[in-house]
């Protein structure tokens, strides 16, 4: 059934192979296997439950709490000709009755519904009488009330799957979920036995940047000068930041739109819908826009404010790139960030455990702000993922091409101060006894009678809590749990203070903007807008910005040629093939250009393109490393090493050794022995962790005559 998968995939979506994490995640559900996949934002969670639908019998039921994304996607799948609805509460009773009737007809392949259907105890009723193969839940942290998003109506879902006559293959699906929120995911959703596949946090498209100590709205100013002609948000903590932020935009010169729950429904959908035809291409909003907007060209996301933890940061920045292409997440810190946050927590958090947790996580974002130390690495290292490379070369701490300072000195004066004070208070106090603040407070402790006091006069205020968050972030010191954390020493302080470490800091600068030639690009991306503007749908659901971008650099003029683009099928071709071509002729013919040798060509192909695994074939017959395969082509590992166990079993020559350890070759053909070789789970359950599924694989190649 999986070879049917890769053709829908080609049919339907125009892509010759999956994406990371995509292949796997698709092959345990068409198993009838339980199934949690965690992957980034932007990587393609839907498509593991879309191709699943057009393949099993009945219907395949989503439920989402995203309500502008089930449209956006509902949208989506009916453009590519896969029938699809969906039921929330922004459709009347008849609607809603229409639809449900057309659904058991068996007119759709796909139902979207919200949680919030499932406190009806009559359309619970009607969900009992579905033929529903497939029951995928989105954004599945939800059900955890340690995640960052708890949303109780989660908890109906368990109670939903036991009372359906027959019970469906259960898919589970989110993009960020520490380890505790994955375990909840598994216990409170009720999966038996799934397969968990955790393809990585890392959005390596994406840069990430932190800025402290600038003035946030000229810095924005001069970011959209630099950003023109490229849609970006910027989120802020509240709506009166918001409104603040939106009309200075517009005080400008920005056509910007705004976003956030003190306006009417009918203000937020005009304002999203602007944002998404790409009507304007600046979007400031809090937090309450983005979740469930799937527009893929969003090229940057500037945090005005801190957000409150590193989830709702990482899940918000990921609005960014979602097409594949490089993305920039600015975060812009300054002092009052902690204080608007702590008042939210106050506000928003109702139990002390909650709450608790709520600090917790604050202090990990403040750290994130403050730390030297790649900044991708400490996202990943939050997610419980390791990061190899010290570097990323894709950060503003890897490419801050500053100088490092020595600062020992006044570390080990912030060390001494805070052991003097008994390590009973918080980083203000601290600060204003090492600058020698004149304040009651101050007296009344008699800190102004320590050794310390004034003892770094020469900084200003905000310079001496910078560093203290940085030595926070860096592991010298730790801060308390609670509103009014205390800061105290750790080991490494102790180190510093007896000269046997030093605590090195460096200074930011500036980056360059380079400026790139979009001639074409902008030509195709007019011809996408007419069409969107005809069509009423959104014009990265014609095509997303990584296609045109694609048509820029090979110029396509022909059929053929076309088909070669990443992300055209079958039913985009027919629909806008003939049209983008023209404008591509009429371009190259203007300025007589000769169009660029495109990717996978094969002498012997006629109107289709040569299959993707085959390329990857010729490339291992020239010699080449899968590293170096994965490398140029630009795809991963597992799908390279997917490719050439396709490539075996239609027949071509490959010499597994050079991928096979001999030790783990004998302890795979042991576990084969012991378990069989129909599935591959099993054999890998009884291997140690380091021996991969690629291995199982070559083995089992190797070895086919003989097992």
């Amino acid at each position: 059934m999986f070879h049917e998968a890769q053709k829908m995939l080609e049919k339907y979506f125009g892509y010759s192979s999956f994406r990371k994490g995509q292949e796997e995640a698709i092959k345990s559900i068409l198993e009838g296997q339980d199934t949690l996949c965690i992957m980034p934002t932007g990587s393609g969670k839907s498509v593991c439950y879309q191709i699943p639908a057009l393949l099993l019998p009945g219907i395949t039921l989503v439920i989402s709490p995203l309500i502008s994304l089930m449209k956006d996607q509902v949208d989506a799948l009916n453009n590519l000709g896969i029938a699809s609805t969906f039921i929330n509460s922004s459709l009347n009773q008849t609607e809603i009755e229409n639809r449900i009737a057309a659904t058991f007809k068996g007119n759709y392949n796909i139902l979207y519904i919200a949680p919030e259907r499932l406190e009806s105890e009559r359309f619970k009723a009607l969900l009992k009488n579905l033929p529903i193969s497939l029951l995928a839940i989105d954004e599945a942290h939800c059900v955890s009330q340690w995640g960052h998003d708890f949303r109780p109506t989660y908890i109906s879902i368990a109670p939903l799957i036991k009372e359906l006559s027959r019970r469906p293959v259960v898919a589970a699906f989110t993009a960020t979920a520490t380890p505790d929120v994955k375990q909840d995911i598994v216990k409170l959703l009720d999966l038996e036995t799934p397969d968990i596949y955790v393809t990585g946090f890392d959005r390596e498209n994406l840069s990430f940047s932190v800025v402290r100590g600038t003035n946030k709205l000229n810095f924005v100013i001069d970011y959209l000068d630099a950003h023109k002609n490229q849609p970006g948000i910027i989120y802020a903590a509240t709506r009166k930041e918001v409104d603040r932020i939106c009309d200075y935009l517009h005080k400008k010169g920005f056509p910007a739109g705004k976003y956030h729950a003190g306006m009417s429904d009918i203000e937020r959908v005009q304002s999203q819908e602007a944002f998404i035809f790409d009507n304007i291409l600046v979007m400031v909003a809090t937090n309450a826009f983005g979740m469930g907007i799937d527009k893929s060209n969003v090229r940057y996301v500037l945090h005005f404010n801190m957000p409150k933890n590193m989830e709702s940061y990482y899940q918000e920045a990921g609005r960014c790139g979602r097409d594949g292409e490089p993305g920039e997440c600015v975060l812009l810190y300054g002092g009052t960030d902690i204080h608007i946050q702590k008042f939210l927590i106050e506000q928003t958090a109702q139990s002390p455990e909650r709450k608790s947790c709520e600090y917790k996580k604050l202090q990990a974002i403040v750290d994130f702000c403050h730390t030297s130390q790649c900044l991708r690495k400490y996202i990943l290292k939050y997610f419980g993922e390791s990061y190899t490379p010290n570097s990323c070369d894709n950060c503003s701490s890897c490419n801050d091409d500053g100088e490092l300072s020595d600062i020992t000195i006044e570390a080990q004066k912030i060390f001494s101060c805070i052991k003097r004070m008994g390590e009973r208070f918080g980083i203000n106090l601290t600060a204003g006894v090492l600058r020698g603040a004149n304040s009651q407070k101050i007296h009344q402790l008699g800190f102004n009678k320590l050794s310390t006091y004034g003892i770094m006069k020469e900084y200003p205020l905000r310079e001496i809590t910078d560093i203290i968050n940085l030595l926070v972030a860096e592991d010298y010191l730790y801060m308390t749990e609670g509103q009014y954390p205390v800061v105290k020493l750790t080991k490494k302080a102790f180190s510093v203070l007896n000269n046997e470490e030093k605590v090195l800091k460096k200074v930011q600068k500036p980056k360059q903007i380079a400026n790139t030639d979009l001639s074409l690009f902008d030509l195709l991306r007019s011809l996408r807008k007419e069409i969107s503007v005809k069509e009423n749908v959104p014009p990265y659901i014609i095509f997303h910005d990584s296609t045109l971008q694609e048509m820029s650099k090979y110029c396509p003029t022909d059929r053929k040629s076309m088909f070669r683009i990443s992300g055209i099928g079958e039913a985009k071709f027919q629909k806008y093939g003939l049209q983008f071509i023209e404008v591509i002729k009429k371009y190259v013919e203007e300025h007589r250009i000769t169009p660029a040798p495109q990717k996978e060509i094969s002498a012997e192909s006629n109107d289709t393109r040569t299959p993707s695994h085959a390329v990857t074939y010729e490339m291992y017959e020239q010699g080449k490393t899968l590293e170096q395969i994965t490398g140029e082509r630009k795809l991963t590992l597992i799908t390279i090493q997917e490719h050439l166990v396709r490539c075996w079993n239609e027949g071509y020559e490959i010499d597994w050794s050079k991928f096979i350890n001999p030790e783990h070759e004998v302890l795979v053909l042991q576990a084969v022995k012991e378990v069989g070789r129909e599935r591959l789970r099993p054999i890998k359950d009884v291997l140690p962790d380091e021996v991969d599924y690629f291995t199982i694989r070559a083995v089992l190649c190797k070895h086919q005559d003989k097992l």
